[in-house]
């Protein structure tokens, strides 16, 4: 470890690398890097396209995370929605079924010509949770404004009424254009953790809902300050990582004031393996809110330590560019 007793031992960290089970947000394989800290393990995987400084708050998540811990959580468990990613409709049954879960996250628009397989997929969601079940879908900020009005009613009609719609388009101003034309709700997501002033989005009327992910926002008190900027009803979901990383998420979960919808935090799902020997999975549609971070199995970090080399020297010539990016 460190001499210091307040930060992490950056030269310690493990790269590590995970398959995904099915082909997500155009990635085949999860990559980061975990880091140790007086107060146990962070997490720092911001995803390759980004660049320093948006990385930069990713490590600033983990850097909280092992160096101070969270503030105290106000509730003990959390309601998840299970993930369905771009399948079809009889494996979109089968998640849903095994899950547990009330609430299914349905992606859509994975390409220009999706959308009869997303009607396929959100209508077999709807089956298998039943009327009383809820299903929002994610469109990543791909679709054009009308484009956006035009799926959305198709989509809702065919989900049997949708609870949300994430992200459909890319800007601000265009949610605020399409949650005009629409009856559904709109969601942020990168509209928030990627804007300068998240208060935009309220002050704009571009959503009903705000999606926080407290790893690139970082950390769980940076994203409790977001999410009372943003003056809108808050829940929170994951940006893919190990257990390590993903606990922070489910702590700002266990943080907020309030929580008034099922959080997207059941995505170890999407990967094939884990660093920690229980993994945070949810139990009948809830997760519990960890106090501490779970700490690594040596067995598992030899299993998953990246085997290529170049990439280990990509992440770690990364980690020491971010970190002169962090603040004094």
């Amino acid at each position: 470890m460190s001499d210091s007793a307040s930060t992490p031992d950056f030269d310690a960290a493990i790269v590590y690398a995970i398959p995904l089970r099915t082909r997500f947000r155009g990635i085949t394989v999860r990559e980061g890097m975990l880091i140790p800290g007086p107060r146990g393990w962070g997490e720092f995987c911001a995803f390759a396209e980004y660049d320093d400084r948006e990385a930069a708050s990713w490590l600033a998540t983990a850097v909280e995370q092992a160096t101070l811990g969270w503030p105290e959580p106000v509730r003990d468990r959390i309601p998840v929605n299970c993930i369905v990613p771009a399948v079809g409709p009889e494996r979109t049954r089968e998640i849903v079924a095994a899950s547990g879960c009330r609430t299914a996250k349905v992606k859509v628009a994975d390409h220009p010509d999706s959308l009869a397989e997303d009607l396929a997929r959100v209508a077999a969601a709807r089956e298998a949770l039943g009327p009383e079940g809820a299903v929002r879908i994610d469109a990543n900020g791909v679709w054009d404004v009308d484009t956006a009005i035009d799926r959305i009613k198709q989509i809702d009609r065919a989900a049997g009424g949708l609870e949300y719609v994430e992200q459909p388009c890319r800007t601000i101003e265009e949610l605020a254009e399409v949650r005009r034309r629409v009856d559904v709700r709109i969601a942020a997501d990168e509209s928030i953790r990627r804007a300068e002033d998240p208060l935009r989005v309220a002050v704009a009327g571009a959503a009903d809902v705000a999606v926080l992910k407290c790893t690139p926002l970082g950390g769980v008190r940076r994203a409790l300050k977001v999410a009372e900027a943003a003056a809108l009803p808050c829940l929170v979901s994951s940006a893919l990582e190990t257990s390590v990383g993903l606990a922070a998420q489910i702590a700002l979960a266990g943080a907020l004031p309030e929580l008034d919808f099922a959080c997207g935090l059941d995505t170890l799902s999407l990967l094939t393996g884990d660093v920690v020997p229980d993994p945070l999975r949810p139990v009948d549609g809830y997760l519990r809110v960890p106090r501490t971070p779970p700490t690594p199995d040596p067995a598992l970090l030899d299993r998953y330590r990246h085997p290529d080399p170049d990439r280990v020297t990509w992440w770690r010539d990364r980690l020491n560019r971010v970190r002169l990016l962090l603040p004094t």
